[in-house]
């Protein structure tokens, strides 16, 4: 091959190389769903209001009170319009306001703070993940103009319960904002996948960066100090003194670790590894299922009478269990029980050792009655494949999902 050659090979990788790191860096677009209204400001040429649904900025009348500011709310309207940046989205029929006014807006705060909105559920253990840093952000910067709001859009139908909600924005000490969102009004307006899902919102109302599921901290962080270093600006306020790192949240206060087995549904709708038994709405109803000669890997096996129904499968006999093998450091349940109901937790066979016992089993047991989160394995050696057992002691377990971290 020629020098040419060569030289054209090297140029269409470049370009390769190059088209993909800017669509990796764009923001997913927002496509307005059922009663979406934009609050984001639109650069005119005649003068509104900075803070209602549908503003629009006069693009020659600077916000800054700062006669050395070069930076106006009008001029950063226009660069997020001309940059392509969506609208953010008034919240949509709200159900219900955990730990705030049943008047709080997004757009009150547009044309004033930055804003961050997460969609979340509190039995979803990645949106658990994200919470540490969630709440480090906003002890860190909301007295610097940072304004976290969470969207609590419920997985499950135990989770649209406000005292549910409100018990576990207290768990976790969160301190921003939670709205619920239990009817996906705000869900369905971002056109939402996701949890979690979270939207940085600047001082003009767009959308200028977002992430989906958990990681890329330091970056949205990096992301959060930049337009509060705008609002500085446009506010004509003497810029904070801004912290030269990003916040760190140790690996015990996660609880994560290398994730390997997928998310295993109970529910009819969703169990697709139910492996003894029939899956999706063919197996909505009673089941009674034997346990299997083998179990394999990433494998849902139940075994006794169970009643299925979209989002959940119930015991309803005694001598019941449930049998899984699993690759990853954490297994998490979401379940409940109305009465109670105590699971003996077996891993290979034998009783849990109180070094690999989550925290919510005590003497090798776990009960369950709340409908929440539970932790059942913390192995301390690293991720590796083993076989869970579950024996019930009774009927009434309501099994909803396996979580792994």
């Amino acid at each position: 091959m020629n020098k040419e050659k060569i030289l054209l090979v090297v140029m269409v990788v470049f370009v390769v190389i190059a088209i993909w790191y800017l669509e990796a860096k764009k923001v997913h677009p927002v496509v307005a769903g059922p009663g979406a209204q934009s609050i984001a400001l639109t650069a005119t040429t005649s003068p509104a209001s900075t803070n209602s649904v549908g503003t629009s900025v006069a693009s020659s009348t600077p916000v800054s009170t700062n006669p050395g500011s070069t930076l106006t709310l009008a001029a950063l309207a226009a660069a997020d319009q001309q940059a392509g940046y969506p609208s953010a989205i008034e919240i949509v029929d709200p159900t219900g306001f955990v730990n705030t006014s049943s008047s709080f807006t997004l757009s009150s705060l547009i044309g004033k703070q930055v804003v961050l909105l997460d969609f979340w559920t509190y039995s979803c253990i990645n949106c658990l993940r994200t919470i540490p840093y969630l709440n480090a952000w906003y002890s860190r910067y909301h007295n610097q103009g940072l304004q976290i709001v969470g969207i609590h859009t419920p997985e499950f139908d135990f989770e649209k319960d406000i005292g549910n909600v409100s018990a576990a924005v207290q768990k976790y000490a969160i301190q921003y904002p939670v709205v619920l969102d239990s009817d996906y009004g705000t869900w369905n307006a971002y056109n939402n996948l996701y949890w979690p899902h979270e939207y940085l919102i600047d001082m003009a109302g767009y959308i200028v960066h977002d992430q989906v599921g958990e990681g890329n901290y330091a970056e949205t962080e990096a992301e959060i100090q930049t337009l509060l270093a705008e609002r500085d600006q446009i506010l004509g306020i003497a810029p904070a003194s801004m912290p030269t790192s990003t916040v760190f949240v140790p690996s015990s206060v996660i609880s994560g670790g290398l994730l390997m087995s997928p998310e295993t549904y109970f529910g009819f709708a969703r169990n697709s590894y139910l492996t003894n038994g029939v899956s999706g709405n063919a197996g909505a109803g009673i089941q009674t299922l034997t346990a299997p000669k083998n179990v394999n890997v990433n494998s849902l096996y139940l075994v006794g009478k169970w009643n299925f129904t979209d989002q959940f499968a119930t015991n309803v006999a005694t001598g019941t269990e449930i049998l899984y093998r699993y690759q990853a450091d954490k297994v998490y349940i979401v379940a409940s029980a109305s009465q109670g109901v105590t699971l003996e937790v077996l891993q290979d066979g034998k009783p849990v050792t109180s070094a690999a016992a989550g925290s919510d089993v005590v003497n090798g047991k776990v009960f369950i009655q709340g409908s929440r989160l539970y932790n059942l394995i913390n192995n301390p050696d690293g991720s590796g494949t083993h076989t869970l057992e579950l024996i019930m002691d009774s009927p009434g377990l309501q099994a909803f999902t396996f979580t792994f971290g």
